[in-house]
């Protein structure tokens, strides 16, 4: 396993100098910024998330506004009271995407909004709380409480609001797979642990954000 010092001047090599190689990495909210927000802004990015997978995002895009305005302003206590009817009768409304999967995660991805922040007093104070040293728990948490978070959903999901986690796109499992960290994507329980372990370490040895470090590693696949 490389160690931090390797993969900074290694991805410094392929991007040509410190100051465009710093431009391109992410910032992640501060913990009282997350804490800040409501939880209708988390529903609303996930749920934007969601149906992106596997369609065109400036499709999406340009039916958000109609998104936004079936669906209550995303606010979670309204949408966990609609009914099976009320939401098929979305189904009929062309203005948005008619998935009708990812419509009825809406409904159960507010319920799990409400549920995880009930004891934190939001959501944005749970995902603030939540340890980057064992993120991949958290993807867990989102998949198995919530709905068509899985695979690289979640993580994806949370780099959107601003919390700090690594991704496993292509160029990052392939790095770490040069690394010997893994030899294929991690989808055990003990590949995602080796995977933590190892951004942790990162994380100790620069004091970056896993985000910064996700970016970073993805420079350096080959």
């Amino acid at each position: 396993m490389r160690n931090f010092d390797w993969i900074y001047q290694h991805a410094l090599e392929r991007k040509g100098g410190a100051k465009v190689l710093e431009s391109l990495l992410p910032v992640p909210r501060s913990a009282d910024e997350l804490a800040a927000l409501p939880d209708r802004y988390f529903l609303s990015s996930m749920s934007w998330r969601i149906f992106c997978a596997g369609l065109n995002r400036k499709m999406v895009d340009n039916k958000w506004p109609a998104f936004e305005e079936v669906f209550f302003g995303f606010e979670p206590q309204k949408l966990v009271l609609m009914s099976d009817d009320l939401l098929e009768k979305t189904m009929q409304d062309k203005r948005i995407i008619r998935h009708w999967g990812k419509i009825k995660s809406i409904r159960t991805n507010a319920a799990m909004i409400l549920a995880l922040g009930e004891e934190k007093g939001g959501f944005g104070r749970f995902l603030a709380d939540w340890p980057a040293e064992t993120i991949v728990e958290l993807w867990q948490v989102l998949k198995k409480q919530g709905a068509q978070l899985g695979g690289n959903s979640g993580a994806y999901s949370l780099r959107i609001v601003g919390k700090d986690t690594f991704m496993l796109s292509n160029d990052v499992v392939a790095a770490l797979k040069a690394q010997k960290i893994i030899d294929k994507k991690p989808t055990s329980k003990a590949d995602l642990n080796a995977t933590q372990a190892a951004f942790n370490e990162w994380r100790k040895q620069s004091g970056r954000p896993l985000c910064q470090i996700s970016r970073l590693l993805s420079f350096c696949a080959d």
